[in-house]
């Protein structure tokens, strides 16, 4: 093969492009579902297991089916069980952080209807990578 000019401009952008690859979070989500709703209900949980392959961070969230989505984590705090915003959930490289009731979960707060078992729920997850590079993640997630 010749290598022209040409070929070894595609030839370096190919190495540039492999090798920046790795700096950019690689997320995985399973098992992702939302608590179905009562009718009057104005807000619910969604909840999924996420790896990352590297260290990395969800920093937002974001869904049509509310008009606010924050990451929520719940803890015991003094014998009383608090739920707070955290502005980032962290995702240590290789290890499952696992969204679930009573722990971390993303909240869908004003939602636009009731959500019902059927349903599906859009979710898109913003992912800072260790160097500051965001990526989205677009989750779909039954309702329970």
């Amino acid at each position: 093969m010749k290598k022209t000019p040409s070929t070894l401009a595609a030839i370096a952008l190919a190495l540039f492009a492999a090798s920046a690859a790795p700096a950019l979070a690689q997320v995985t989500v399973k098992d992702a579902w939302v608590r179905g709703t009562a009718p009057q209900q104005r807000a619910t949980g969604a909840f999924m297991q996420l790896t990352s392959a590297s260290d990395a961070k969800v920093v937002a969230a974001e869904s049509a089916a509310a008009a606010i989505v924050e990451i929520h984590e719940m803890r015991m705090d003094g014998g009383v069980m608090r739920m707070r915003a955290l502005s980032a959930l962290e995702l240590p490289a290789n290890r499952t952080v696992e969204l679930k009731p009573g722990g971390y979960h993303v909240m869908l707060i004003d939602l636009k209807q009731p959500l019902k078992e059927g349903d599906t729920v859009a979710l898109r997850l913003t992912v800072e990578s260790s160097d500051g590079k965001r990526s989205t993640v677009d989750v779909s997630a039954p309702v329970r």
